[in-house]
């Protein structure tokens, strides 16, 4: 479960000028619950998200996932607790252009230090899962944007976290791509999956497996009776 407890985060620009991002959220997120964080861009969503993974840290507030406050914990260990726990999708997919399809998907492995046979498994399993297992050795430089995409999600489920964030995933797609998305995300919501997705995509707030969708506008939660 993750709780979010009077967050706010304020941006320092400058001695006299500064920026309040994100004011006092207070947000509960049940386990195998789809949440969607709706708002234009600068409402404060993308902010919401890096607290909840660990990316930035709160002004004042807390996160707490698991009953771990990972808001308090140093850098290092937020870090480990990010890569066991959290699958982060981002917009701009933040893939490493000049290595391979397989090389991007294996990144999160290397502090394992897994054996051999085990990560040939991992990554077999999780490129036939998300169909790009045909573009394992391209570099990912040379991809569409809808095989980028499958990539980052491939890589974002490669330590088959028990949460995933995605922040603005369908902002560089055409519908018919936005669409494949969506349905990749109602398979790993059937698969018992966390999943917090910032956006401000008409396509996602009617959909029939979305549990809650929670508007954010200047920092704020608007409908906070759902909340």
């Amino acid at each position: 479960m993750i709780e979010i407890k009077n967050l706010k985060k304020v941006f320092e620009l400058n001695k006299n000028n500064k920026i309040i991002a994100v004011n006092n959220v207070n947000l509960k997120i049940d386990d195998g619950e789809l949440l969607v964080l709706k708002g234009a861009s600068g409402s404060g969503k993308s902010t919401i998200l890096s607290c909840l993974a660990g990316l930035s840290k709160p002004t004042t507030g807390e996160v707490i996932i698991d009953n771990d406050r990972i808001s308090k914990l140093p850098d290092n260990f937020a870090s480990l607790f990010r890569r066991e726990k959290i699958g982060f999708i981002f917009q701009k997919y933040n893939l490493i252009p000049t290595l391979s399809v397989k090389e991007n998907i294996l990144v999160p492995l290397i502090p394992e230090n897994l054996p051999s046979k085990k990560t040939k498994e991992i990554l077999e399993k999780v490129m036939k899962k998300f169909k790009i297992e045909h573009k394992k050795d391209e570099l990912v430089k040379n991809l569409s944007g809808g095989e980028q995409q499958r990539v980052a999600i491939a890589r974002s489920q490669v330590n088959s976290p028990k949460y995933i964030i995605a922040d603005e995933p369908t902002a560089n797609l055409d519908k018919e791509l936005s669409l494949h998305f969506i349905e990749i995300i109602k398979e790993l919501k059937n698969d018992g999956k966390t999943i917090i997705i910032a956006t401000h995509d008409p396509l996602f707030f009617e959909l029939d497996f979305v549990d809650r969708v929670i508007e954010i506008s200047n920092g704020e939660i608007l409908n906070k009776d759902l909340a």
